[in-house]
């Protein structure tokens, strides 16, 4: 069972003056603002731009996104919003160039937790399921989202009662940098491909205490998603009082300390890979090898089905990936995506928090990654760990866990720089190759020239 948490206080609000299921209902009243609930949008500030035909989406066109992006590349989603995840991404597909309908990849993702404790054992919050993280959702103005849409999202239990449609939303594009590049050696006579990309963003920002949460979405022309979360706003005045010894100065001389802290962020990801939900999961770990004499050490790379249940860690040579049981590309290989963590400083004080992912087998009552608010039965824990006992995977869902421990520093003085803490779905074999291949290098697949 999980363990027992402390009574805590709601912190306070700045200055008085986060596969075919549906989303759960978790109380008698609505948490779930989806196509049908939601008010009407706002006119679109400027519309993405729309792909090729294909099938219509199962949202209305207020709730739909379709963005294409460098080399033809499409991406299509619906979102929705609930009242204690934010938002919600659901049907999301790519399609490549030269693929003749979309790929359906995940099913549902959304942030499944923000787990906050403070370093002298004093406070710990769970922001989403009780904190009020969706309900804190942020007006963007319009210079927040150049070049974009910002939608009207209808926020369940508005902490704004009259006023519960929020312009929060924005769907835009930014620039990626270099999706590739390959040039001649010096002197050679030879073309230089290169190809400067643009990700589809979807992000929103939600109030919680004093911090203010930047929840954002990736979409890349080569088809991976960056799911990130950036914490701004101020450090809790509160805090700076020196009382555990452990804080650091923030003021002049060594005055005013401020409560060293972590975000241990979860997220919830249901899989659909070419549309169904019997993905398969796969653990790859290499081990190296010192040979003797001088030589060059070897490789082996081994590759583990995961057909139960699973707690793991990632590892310098330790990584997963989700595979179809239907779609294969063009060379005949499984279509798969593998998670790729980024920076992160695992938090071993809650029994939810000493693993870096988990797959557990889908159940529509498991929502949160700690403090899960459904009733799941009087033997089912309140968080991921108790949910990993045994069970054969036939419809996996992923929970990969990000933290970050703030140690704050002068500069967090105000407003606060963001920090981020995330990682990528990177696609594995979905294409034959590089799905944004210029033409003339297009017969290029299992050799050179």
């Amino acid at each position: 069972m999980p363990e027992r948490r402390p009574a805590v206080t709601r912190r306070p609000r700045r200055r008085a003056a986060a596969l075919t299921a549906l989303p759960l209902l978790l109380t008698a009243t609505a948490l779930l603002t989806g196509p049908s609930a939601q008010a009407a949008p706002e006119a679109p500030v400027a519309p993405l731009r729309a792909g090729p035909a294909a099938p219509a989406p199962r949202c209305s066109a207020a709730y739909r996104i379709t963005q294409t992006l460098e080399g033809g590349t499409v991406w299509r989603m619906c979102w929705h919003y609930e009242g204690n995840a934010g938002l919600v991404l659901d049907d999301v597909s790519y399609q490549p160039q030269g693929e003749r309908a979309p790929i359906k990849v995940l099913t549902t993702a959304k942030l499944a937790q923000i787990h906050v404790p403070y370093d002298d054992g004093g406070n710990e919050y769970d922001d989403l399921t009780g904190q009020g993280f969706a309900q804190g959702l942020m007006k963007l103005d319009p210079a927040e989202c150049p070049g974009g849409t910002i939608k009207t999202v209808r926020v369940p239990g508005a902490y704004d009662a009259a006023h519960p449609d929020v312009s929060g939303l924005c769907a835009t594009t930014r620039a990626r940098g270099h999706a590739y590049r390959m040039g001649p050696y010096p002197g050679e006579q030879a073309k230089t491909y290169q190809l400067q990309g643009k990700d589809l963003l979807l992000y929103t920002v939600n109030k919680t205490g004093w911090y203010e949460y930047i929840s954002e979405w990736r979409f890349s022309g080569d088809g991976t998603m960056t799911l990130q979360i950036g914490a701004t706003g101020t450090l809790s005045p509160s805090d700076f009082d020196a009382g555990d010894g452990r804080g650091t100065p923030i003021g002049k001389g060594a005055k005013d300390y401020a409560t060293s802290h972590s975000h241990n962020v979860f997220w919830r990801l249901n899989f659909g890979l070419d549309g169904s939900a019997a993905n398969k999961v796969e653990q790859f770990d290499s081990a190296t090898t010192i040979r003797p004499g001088g030589s060059t050490p070897t490789i082996r790379t081994t590759r583990t089905p995961v057909t139960k249940e699973l707690a793991g860690d990632f590892g310098p040579l330790r990584w997963w990936r989700v595979v179809s049981d239907t779609g294969k590309n063009r060379d005949g290989h499984p279509r798969s995506y593998q998670i790729v963590p980024g920076p992160s400083s695992r938090y071993t004080g809650r029994s939810y928090t000493k693993h870096d992912i988990y797959f557990t087998e889908y159940n529509k009552c498991e929502q949160f990654a700690s403090n899960n608010l459904a009733n799941c039965g009087a033997r089912a824990g309140k968080s991921v760990d108790t949910w990993v006992n045994g069970q054969p995977l036939k419809h996996p869902i992923a929970w990969v866990n990000i933290g970050f421990h703030h140690i704050a520093r002068d500069e967090d003085q105000e407003p606060m720089p963001v920090h981020w803490q995330g990682f990528q779905l990177v696609p594995r074999d979905v294409t034959a190759m590089n799905p944004l291949t210029p033409p003339a290098l297009s017969g290029h697949n299992g050799h050179y020239g």
